[in-house]
C-alpha cells in the first residue's frame, strides 16, 4: 500500500537494520517545524524512533488518530542544521585547493571535506605549506609509487659467482656501512612524517614511500652481506656519531637539507661507484636499484629547499648554520670508518698487486672529489655563490652521509 503524502512507510524495516536512513533522507526535504508521518510494521518502531529523534535534535508527536496508518509524527528540528552552520571546507581535494596554514582542529580530515566546527587539537607541529612543500612532490610520489620493486624478484639472488674471501669481506663491510646509513635515512623521514599536517598529503605520501624505499634498501643490503654466510662488518663510533647529528636536526627543511641534499646526494656517487666496481652481479643489482630510489629523495630535497629559498632568502643562512653546527660537533671524530675506506679501495682495485691497489686508491680519491663536485652543484642550484658552496661542501662530514 502506498503511503499518503507526508507519510513514510518503513514497512518491516526496523531501526536496528537502517530505518533511520530513510527517515533522515525524508527529513532533508523539509523545513524546521514541518512534520513527517512515520509508519511501519516493526513493533519497536515508536520507541526507536523517539530515541533517534532525541539524539538528532528532532521531536516526536504521538499519533492521536491512526489516519493514514501513522504511528508517530516527527517534527523536523534544526539541530542537525546548526551542527554544520559553522562548517568549512578543508580546501579542495586537488593541489590548487591546498590551504596555506590549515588549523590544528582539522586533524585527520580529508582535504576538501566539510569539517564540523570544534574537534581535538592535533599534535602536528609542521602546519604551514611553505615549510614542507615542493611543486614536484605530487609527480615524485606518482613516480615513486609506480617504481616500487620487489627484492625477491628484482634481484637475482641465485646468480652464480665466486669471489676471493678478501673481496667478499670487502663487499660485506661496504654493505654493513650502507645498512647503517640507510637506517638513519629511514628514521629521519619517519620522524618528520609524524609531524606534518595531513592536509599536505602529497608530502606525507612521498615521505612514506621514501621510508619504504630505505626499508627495502636495508633488506637487500643485509641479504647481500649475508649471502655467502659470513658475519657483518664493523661499525665505527665516528660513523654513528655522524649519523646521530642528522637525527638531532629538528627543523624539517634543515633535516631535508642535511640528509637528502648533502648526504644522500653524496650517496648517489657512492652507489654509482659500487655499481661500476661491483665484483659480482648481485652487488651490482642491489646498488643500482637503490640508486634509482635515492635519486628521487635527492630531487625532493633540492626542490623543497629551492622553494624555501625563493620564499625566504634567509633560509640559506640557516643552511650554512646547519652545516657549520654539524661540522663543529664532528670536528674531533675520525671520519669515515677505515675498514670501509679500505674495502672501497679493494673493490676498485680488483686485484692484489701494487699497481691495482694504487688504481683502487685513486678511484676512491676520485669518488670523494665527485661527491664534492656534486654537493657544490646542488648548493649553487640553491642560490649559494660558488665560493661559498665550495666552503660548505668542504665542511660536510667525511663519513659521506
Amino acid at each position: 500500500m502506498t503511503a499518503a503524502p507526508g507519510v513514510l512507510d518503513l514497512e518491516n524495516l526496523g531501526f536496528e537494520r537502517g530505518a533511520h536512513l530513510l527517515v533522515q533522507q525524508a527529513l532533508k526535504e523539509m523545513h524546521p517545524g514541518q512534520e513527517l508521518g512515520v509508519t511501519g510494521a516493526d513493533p519497536a518502531l515508536t520507541v526507536h524512533l523517539e530515541a533517534w529523534c532525541r539524539q538528532n535534535g528532532h521531536r516526536v508527536r504521538q499519533a492521536v488518530d491512526t489516519d493514514f496508518g501513522v504511528r508517530a509524527w516527527v517534527v523536523r528540528g534544526r539541530a542537525d542544521l546548526d551542527r554544520w552552520a559553522g562548517a568549512q571546507r578543508a580546501g579542495s581535494p586537488g593541489i590548487d585547493g591546498i590551504v596555506e596554514n590549515p588549523p590544528a582542529d582539522w586533524g585527520l580530515a580529508a582535504r576538501g571535506a566539510l569539517i564540523e566546527s570544534g574537534g581535538p587539537q592535533t599534535p602536528f607541529d609542521i602546519t604551514h605549506r611553505d615549510l614542507v612543500w615542493a611543486e614536484i612532490a605530487p609527480a615524485l610520489y606518482a613516480n615513486a609509487a609506480s617504481a616500487q620493486w620487489d627484492p625477491n624478484t628484482a634481484i637475482d639472488w641465485k646468480a652464480d659467482f665466486t669471489l676471493q674471501p678478501e673481496i667478499e669481506q670487502a663487499v660485506v663491510q661496504v654493505m654493513t656501512y650502507l645498512i647503517e646509513n640507510e637506517q638513519a635515512a629511514l628514521v629521519i623521514p619517519s620522524k618528520l612524517l609524524a609531524r606534518v599536517h595531513p592536509h599536505f598529503r602529497e608530502v606525507l605520501q612521498l615521505l612514506a614511500v621514501q621510508a619504504a624505499d630505505e626499508a627495502r634498501h636495508m633488506e637487500v643490503f643485509t641479504r647481500r652481506a649475508l649471502l655467502r654466510g659470513g658475519e657483518m662488518g664493523t661499525s665505527s663510533v665516528s660513523g654513528r656519531e655522524s649519523l646521530s647529528t642528522l637525527l638531532e636536526e629538528a627543523e624539517f627543511s634543515m633535516a631535508s637539507f642535511l640528509l637528502s641534499v648533502l648526504g644522500e646526494g653524496s650517496f648517489l656517487n657512492l652507489l654509482e661507484f659500487l655499481d661500476k666496481n661491483a665484483p659480482d652481479p648481485v652487488t651490482r643489482q642491489v646498488t643500482r636499484m637503490a640508486r634509482r630510489d635515492e635519486a628521487r629523495h635527492v630531487a625532493f630535497g633540492v626542490a623543497h629547499l629551492q622553494h624555501q629559498a625563493e620564499l625566504d632568502p634567509g633560509v640559506r643562512h640557516r643552511m650554512r648554520a646547519a652545516v657549520e653546527r654539524r661540522y663543529e660537533s664532528l670536528v674531533d671524530t675520525s671520519g669515515l670508518n677505515q675498514d670501509v675506506f679500505d674495502s672501497l679501495v679493494i673493490l676498485a682495485a680488483g686485484d692484489w698487486t701494487p699497481a691495482a691497489i694504487a688504481k683502487g686508491y685513486d678511484a676512491v680519491m676520485k669518488l670523494q672529489s665527485e661527491m664534492d663536485d656534486g654537493r657544490q652543484r646542488r648548493l649553487v642550484h640553491l642560490g649559494f655563490p660558488s665560493s661559498e658552496a665550495a666552503d660548505l661542501s668542504a665542511l660536510h662530514t667525511k663519513n659521506f652521509m
